[in-house]
């Protein structure tokens, strides 16, 4: 299936690894003109060699996005784009009590504002053009808000907020906005997650993982962590050119976690 996503410059924040990497990686396969984004020089280099040498063409911009300056620096670099992927989120696992204001603006400048900073000013381009994809990563826990990171899950449905805000904006125009929800991961983080509470329990990783989701996401239809490919999979198609009627949409690639029908 042709996706129509060949010669779109395509921006993914936050793509140096998981999620990110794996959506990068697809939108290079199907033809898209890819910048990869990360904080490091050394991590962005890093991830580009990766692509090409598996034979793709891929550009990157070292970018702290949780900052305004960052930001800046992006958009200057590359002034348009047809796609974007605000990918860019952290998490940390802190009692309610704990986080401090420092923390919540934090995670809102990194998880919230940089999304918000990204799609402004690329949409006008969109608008332009009358065709453009701005996708955001949120997560399950925006419709689950976990009690051991408060912050993290209400930046998480701040985000579903301004998707779909802004995709009415966007009434009648061929420019969509959608948002993807992943539930757990197997991303970098994730990863030195499970073996950190594997070598806590004095078990194996995968009798970690098998014990993490029946205490933490008893949930889960799937029973195990989704690979980063399986997340990337969905946005990629939100990308194209076949998901022209799906926008203000919030779309769950959770493996069952969040047991609403709706």
């Amino acid at each position: 299936m042709d996706l129509g996503l060949s010669g779109k410059r395509a921006l993914v924040t936050g793509s140096t690894a998981g999620i990110g990497f794996a959506t990068a990686r697809a939108l290079a396969r199907e033809g898209a003109r890819v910048v990869l984004n990360g904080r490091t020089e050394g991590r962005v280099r890093e991830a580009i060699e990766r692509l090409r040498s598996e034979g793709l063409a891929a550009d990157g911009i070292a970018a702290d996005l949780g900052t305004g300056a960052g930001c800046r620096l992006v958009t200057e670099r590359l002034p348009q784009a047809d796609v974007v992927v605000n990918n860019l989120g952290i998490f940390e696992p802190r009692p309610f009590e704990q986080i401090a204001d420092e923390d919540w603006l934090r995670f809102f400048e990194t998880n919230v504002l940089s999304g918000i900073r990204m799609a402004r000013h690329y949409v006008a381009g969109m608008r332009t053009r009358n065709w453009g994809r701005i996708v955001f990563v949120s997560s399950e826990s925006a419709l689950q808000i976990p009690t051991e990171m408060i912050h993290y899950g209400t930046t998480k449905t701040a985000q579903l907020a301004v998707a779909r805000g802004l995709a009415e904006t966007l009434s009648g125009t061929g420019v969509t906005v959608n948002s993807v929800l992943p539930g757990p991961t197997a991303s970098e983080g994730v990863g030195t997650f499970v073996a950190q509470m594997a070598a806590a329990q004095g078990v194996d990783a995968a009798t970690a993982e098998r014990q993490f989701f029946q205490t933490a996401r008893p949930s889960s239809i799937i029973q195990r962590f989704a690979t980063p490919e399986e997340v990337a999979a969905m946005i990629v198609y939100l990308c194209s050119a076949r998901a022209s009627a799906t926008t203000g949409a919030a779309l769950r690639v959770d493996g069952g976690v969040v047991r609403a029908i709706a």
